[in-house]
């Protein structure tokens, strides 16, 4: 039986899209993304924080560098990634990642069009969600996903 690797994340970038043209015209975007959850202990509000890198591929990356800016909130799938690397003094290092499959970009629709001012607050969390929209990337592959 084959496993399962799913991330489903809903949370604010941390900033702007980072783009980078590879050799053969491929796009890769990546950026942070905070998730944040509150508890109470001792009687106090605690907020808990984690930051996920997230990496999008080709078309992907190029509707999320189009639209997505710092301070935006997100619905992201994707699937856990971890890969080496060795480091200027040749130690071997390793970082996960959660690679995007698709994403939803929430928020009001004039959020998310070109050419808006970045607005660096965070969102009210009883902010009302007028319009999603959801980016899938396409399978390029040409095999069925079974």
């Amino acid at each position: 039986m084959s496993g399962i690797n799913k991330v489903i994340l809903v949370g604010h970038l941390g900033k702007d899209p980072e783009v980078r043209h590879l050799d053969g015209g491929v796009t890769v975007a990546s950026f942070p993304l905070a998730t944040s959850e509150t508890y109470n202990k001792d009687g106090k509000r605690v907020e808990q924080t984690e930051w996920h890198n997230i990496v999008l591929w080709r078309g992907l990356a190029e509707v999320a560098s189009k639209y997505l800016q710092k301070g935006k909130l997100v619905y992201i799938e994707g699937k856990l990634r971890t890969r080496s690397f060795e480091d200027k003094e040749k130690v071997k290092k390793y970082v996960t990642e959660i690679v995007a499959e698709n994403f939803t970009m929430l928020g009001r629709k004039s959020d998310f069009e070109p050419g808006q001012a970045t607005n660096h607050s965070q969102p009210n969390s009883e902010t009302k969600i007028e319009d999603e929209f959801t980016i899938r990337s396409g399978d390029e592959s040409g095999d069925l996903p079974f």
